[in-house]
């Protein structure tokens, strides 16, 4: 039973899943704005709003921990240089996610999520 259990698998094991997130919050975070699935945008979207909220306060402690999570240490800098000082009054909901349509290919419903 998965009682009380959050987040989303995506047919993934943990390891590769772990990996799949952290690039595609590094790539949104240095691009401003990635196309992916509807279901890997649902699931980073608090992820990345997680980020940037902690880049608000730029401290050393934040820094050592944006560069555990992301893999590119130029998005620990962005975070911390232009986002962080950008969303400084908003309060939340950094992102949003607009659908786009079908994929080609397989037919998977596709959404652009870009910041604010």
């Amino acid at each position: 039973m998965r009682h009380q259990k959050k987040g989303k698998i995506l047919d993934r094991a943990k390891g590769s899943r772990e990996a799949l997130l952290k690039n595609l919050a590094s790539s949104l975070i240095m691009h401003e704005k990635i196309k992916t699935t509807v279901a890997k945008a649902k699931v980073l979207r608090p992820i990345v709003e997680k980020l940037i909220t902690a880049g608000k306060v730029n401290s050393l402690a934040v820094r050592r921990k944006l560069l555990a999570y992301l893999p590119a240490s130029g998005a620990t800098k962005k975070i911390l240089e232009v986002l962080g000082p950008k969303y400084q009054e908003r309060k939340g909901g950094y992102t949003r996610i607009v659908k786009i349509g079908p994929r080609k290919g397989d037919g998977a419903e596709m959404a652009q999520i870009e910041f604010v």
